[in-house]
């Protein structure tokens, strides 16, 4: 795909594809509103901009979309499969690593109420659960706005990986 062909595709199928790369409404309104694009690299700034106004709401609203680290994504959709890829690299960690893993999202749930967001292109297990036990040490302020820069890391990821 190249940037011409997002600016003609129709709305719907516009609004599908630009909500793979975040599950944020607004945003993906905000997104397709600016079109046409003249680069990719527009269409990124963009959309990286108009990420800095995600609400806390809608942050947590597009996690649904999100698995747990560790955890196979299920479905077959865009959003799946764009996880399965983003994880790969840290895919089948020993049992260990796999088990402080699942440790560190049950005890991240409970301290926050959400699922831990990170994004996992491009690091092994192991670093995933060195940035999973440094988060828990988070207050609540410092780590919604960290999962928000994560969210809108792996948009951004997927937006590029879009037109690769």
């Amino acid at each position: 795909m190249d940037i011409s062909d997002l600016d003609r595709l129709d709305p719907a199928d516009a609004r599908a594809l630009v909500a793979t790369w975040a599950g944020v409404p607004r945003w993906v309104d905000a997104v397709l509103a600016a079109r046409p694009y003249a680069s990719v690299s527009e269409l990124a700034a963009t959309a990286d901009r108009l990420a800095g106004t995600w609400t806390d709401d809608e942050v947590a609203a597009a996690l649904a979309d999100h698995p747990r680290i560790g955890e196979r994504p299920v479905g077959s959709g865009a959003s799946a499969a764009a996880s399965r890829v983003e994880q790969a690299s840290s895919a089948d960690p020993d049992g260990e690593t796999r088990a402080a893993i699942r440790d560190g999202n049950a005890a991240y749930e409970a301290r926050f109420d959400r699922v831990f967001l990170v994004r996992a292109a491009g690091r092994s297990a192991t670093e995933i659960l060195a940035e999973l036990r440094r988060r828990l040490r988070n207050d609540d302020a410092t780590e919604r706005a960290e999962v928000a820069d994560e969210l809108r890391a792996i948009a951004l990821l997927r937006l590029e990986r879009t037109f690769a």
